[in-house]
């Protein structure tokens, strides 16, 4: 399916700050930096989100509309930690974290949406509470 996802962001430290620790909840790290943009993913593996500076010009940069990332969680205490930690780093929740019986009998996600307006899920479809 999908090798890796590529977001605009307008403020590159800003969103290395937020997503850094976003992902960090979850398992991911930094995996490259270069002058406009970087890289996440699994450690010792390759990127599966690239973040690249965008000069918007001047009109906003915009968020997709009706899209949204999911980033799976190993466990849905991380998915707790990860919403805890969009908040703390500039981001707004989409949607607190907790069961959603709605999408799977074990689907543990929170909605936020990052400083730039992207829409992100952290979900654990796991039936390990721990």
């Amino acid at each position: 399916m999908l090798g890796h996802a590529s977001l605009g962001v307008s403020q590159l430290d800003r969103s290395l700050a937020f997503y850094d620790a976003v992902l960090g909840a979850i398992g991911a790290v930094r995996v490259w930096t270069s002058a406009g943009a970087a890289g996440y993913g699994p450690v010792g593996g390759n990127d599966q989100l690239a973040l690249f500076l965008r000069d918007p010009g001047d009109r906003p940069l915009a968020a997709g509309a009706g899209a949204h990332l999911a980033f799976v969680a190993p466990n849905p205490d991380a998915v707790h930690q990860a919403h805890a930690a969009a908040l703390a780093h500039g981001g707004r929740c989409a949607g607190p974290p907790g069961p959603r019986p709605d999408y799977g009998a074990h689907y543990h996600a929170a909605f936020v949406r990052d400083p730039d307006g992207h829409k992100l899920e952290l979900v654990c479809q796991s039936s390990d509470r721990a």
